[in-house]
């Protein structure tokens, strides 16, 4: 069987390795490892969405397949910088990255990520904001069924920041999102740089008074 970093326990030898990535107007030292997505550098996509992504906002921000961390850390960083409160789950089904997460995090001081698997995150968090770089290469119906099971828990308002190779189908996307997710959403491409789309998916229902 091929060894993916979505696969949840990685059969590649680990190799862990030390990398100098640019977070939040810092250089952050941080530790990856082999078996996980993109261990020798900040992958570009990932580096086009953390340019456009926005301040954080306050509450619980979804980082979608969170790899070694990046978006987490950024998020985190940025929201400490801020003194916005916040609490970003680091969402992977890769045990290694969430390991390599959670060493990244502490290591940068931040209490406020937090590494889990899908069934850790409690049935009624919903989300201010996700930001992801989603794992396109699991295939269109895995693929569909992560943004069916977690786009539709962001707060009426809250923001999805997705970054997509336009090579791996982000115009697709962004049309099957418009017609495919529950209820009232837009869905608007707000950068494109590198090859890759930034797309951002709005939740519009209006909130209870």
């Amino acid at each position: 069987m091929n060894d993916h970093y979505f696969s949840s326990q990685p059969h590649t030898v680990s190799k862990p390795r030390t990398i100098t990535v640019r977070l939040a107007g810092r250089d952050v030292d941080v530790t990856t490892d082999a078996g996980v997505f993109s261990p020798s550098r900040l992958d570009p996509g990932t580096t086009v969405l953390l340019k456009n992504l926005p301040a954080p906002p306050a509450g619980d921000i979804l980082d979608l397949g969170c790899g070694w961390g990046p978006i987490s850390l950024q998020a985190g960083l940025e929201a400490r910088d801020d003194d916005t409160e916040v609490r970003v789950w680091a969402l992977d089904v890769n045990e290694r990255s969430l390991s390599l997460t959670r060493e990244n995090a502490k290591a940068a001081g931040l209490t406020s990520v937090t590494p889990v698997l899908a069934q850790d995150i409690p049935d009624s968090v919903q989300f201010s904001a996700i930001w992801s770089n989603p794992p396109i290469r699991v295939g269109k119906d895995v693929l569909h069924e992560l943004l069916l099971t977690w786009l539709p828990r962001l707060v009426p308002g809250g923001e999805a920041w997705l970054v997509v190779s336009k090579n791996l189908g982000a115009d697709s996307l962004a049309t099957w999102m418009s017609e495919n997710l529950p209820g009232a959403w837009d869905v608007r491409r707000e950068a494109s740089a590198k090859g890759f789309r930034v797309l951002v998916v709005r939740n519009l229902e209006v909130p209870e008074v």
